[in-house]
């Protein structure tokens, strides 16, 4: 049997875009899947027909269409049959621009147009199916993260709708975090919040962040900015660093203390640095944000205020932030911390070049402080409970001379 088999979505559209395409996708036309079992593809699909090509091991999926049943994206029921067209399945696909075919040749099949779009550089919805899967909302602010287009008037309004319906409230928190965490580490990140701010659907899956726009920034920081717009400076520098993960999350969460009144905050002597603490740890349980990510976005909205401020530290005041942060343990986490400051004092429009000094001044104080010999002072203290005052002696006068050695 001859399949009608297709190359569709991303690798089509990266191809069209001259980047580069990782993985393909087929699917087929006018088959059954006892034919393709047949020809020794392998299942792999539980809600609808998926296979495995025998040699090259790329997935083809049976042609198909699907209808709505319920909320969320889990509300569907899929027919896969060989009456149903390529067009139809296409149909089904969320954006004009992943809504094309390629056949083995080469030639480009494109029913909703869209090498227009990809031309143009707008997201565009190809159906109002679209409506009908909240995720295909995190999707389309990915792209923009991605690729820097913007979202069609027609398309934007439909995912205010679909926020206004409840659609954006099924969505489960492993979905919602796995988009996230792709958008973070997009080229310019900023451009994915932007457009879920946009469409209502911040305030529903990260209202801790939502909430900073329309607070101020500190006078003395970038007066004309706000909060959010500050954050997203913050987030793209990150990104313009090429900073893991963790870091960029840590960007975008810092300031998460700054959205609250005192009314909210116990006790209300506390700094926004550790007010932030409380929201900043609801948004990491609610999205079961990895303990990587989390943990490193907690030291930065605890201690980014104090990093800013090394050169006026003592040198046991030091100590304790290396302390606090287990930085002696964990020095490459430390290092992350530091790339996350740097990004939030870099953060700021005509601030992107900006001397940051305070990075490598305390990498080389915590250098200082662990080139102390923990073992030989413990060796010479005659009695156990003296050993970890010895110690933090130690590196205290290690780091002072550190201080020294950098003010020279």
């Amino acid at each position: 049997m001859s399949l009608q088999c297709y190359i569709v979505g991303g690798a089509v559209r990266d191809r069209l875009l001259g980047r580069p395409v990782k993985d393909r996708d087929w699917v087929v036309v006018g088959a059954t899947p006892e034919a393709l079992l047949a020809q020794g593809f392998r299942p792999v699909g539980r809600d609808f027909p998926v296979f495995l090509h025998p040699h090259s091991h790329e997935e083809y999926a049976l042609a198909r269409t699907e209808r709505k049943t319920g909320k969320g994206y889990h509300g569907f029921v899929c027919h896969a049959a060989p009456d149903v067209t390529l067009e139809e399945d296409l149909a089904r696909r969320d954006l004009t621009i992943n809504a094309m075919a390629q056949t083995a040749d080469g030639n480009i099949i494109d029913p909703y147009h869209g090498q227009d779009d990809l031309r143009a550089g707008v997201l565009r919805h190809v159906s109002l199916a679209f409506a009908e899967d909240p995720v295909r909302i995190l999707r389309l602010a990915r792209f923009a993260a991605r690729y820097g287009f913007t979202v069609a008037d027609d398309t934007r309004a439909l995912m205010q709708q679909m926020v206004a319906n409840g659609e954006a409230d099924a969505l489960v928190a492993e979905r919602v975090w796995q988009e996230l965490a792709k958008g973070l580490m997009e080229t310019t990140p900023s451009a994915m919040f932007t457009v879920l701010r946009d469409c209502g659907a911040l305030a529903r899956i990260t209202p801790e962040i939502d909430a900073l726009w329309g607070v101020p920034q500190r006078a003395d920081y970038h007066p004309e900015i706000d909060c959010g717009v500050h954050t997203l400076l913050v987030l793209d520098y990150a990104a313009q660093e090429n900073q893991p993960l963790p870091v960029r999350f840590a960007a975008l969460t810092h300031d998460l203390g700054k959205a609250l009144t005192p009314a909210e905050v116990l006790p209300r002597h506390l700094m926004h640095e550790q007010r932030g603490l409380a929201p900043l740890k609801a948004l990491c349980e609610r999205l079961r944000v990895p303990v990587e990510c989390r943990d490193l976005a907690l030291l930065m909205c605890a201690e980014h205020t104090l990093v800013h401020r090394a050169a006026e530290l003592r040198a046991d005041t030091v100590l304790k932030l290396f302390k606090r942060t287990d930085a002696l343990r964990r020095p490459a986490r430390f290092a992350q911390l530091l790339a996350a400051c740097r990004a939030d004092a870099r953060g700021r429009t005509g601030f992107a070049d900006c001397a940051y000094p305070q990075a490598e001044y305390l990498a080389s104080l915590l250098a200082a402080a662990q080139a102390v010999n923990a073992g030989e002072i413990a060796r010479g203290c005659p009695q156990p409970g003296e050993i970890a005052l010895a110690v933090d002696t130690a590196r205290v006068a290690a780091i002072e001379a550190g201080k020294r050695a950098w003010q020279a």
